[in-house]
């Protein structure tokens, strides 16, 4: 097991899909980066030598925005959205989806389990005797 950016990247993997176990980086990325290190993404994660795992982690470290400092910077840019008062940030705010998305209908994910509301009930239009 290879550890780049502070993460475990499993060994019994292609360096393609392996790479992508670091925050920040996708199928793309990774592509990118093998490229430019000149690493075959078929490869297992194992049988890569000390120095392409040392070219892989420069490369990574130089270039890219990755784990912690990615995360932060994503924390950073919401809480500007929120300190402005844009409707970007008022929707992460009250935690509700930020891009769109209908909610009167789905969005659970985002808002949490269904919460009752008092009045009503099944029994919706029925008339009283």
């Amino acid at each position: 097991m290879a550890r780049i950016s502070g993460v475990e990247v499993p060994g019994k993997k292609h360096v393609g899909v392996a790479l992508r176990y670091i925050y920040g980086i996708g199928p793309t990325m990774s592509q990118k980066i093998l490229a430019q290190v000149g690493v075959n993404p078929e490869v297992d994660t194992d049988e890569l030598t000390e120095e392409e795992i040392n070219r892989l982690r420069e490369v990574i470290d130089k270039e890219y925005i990755v784990e912690g400092e990615l995360r932060k910077e994503i924390n950073v840019n919401i809480k500007r959205l929120i300190e402005i008062g844009s409707y970007r940030g008022s929707r992460h705010r009250f935690n509700l989806p930020v891009r769109g998305q209908r909610t009167r209908t789905n969005a659970r994910t985002r808002r949490g389990s269904r919460q009752t509301v008092a009045g009503r009930g099944k029994k919706r239009g029925v008339a009283k005797k």
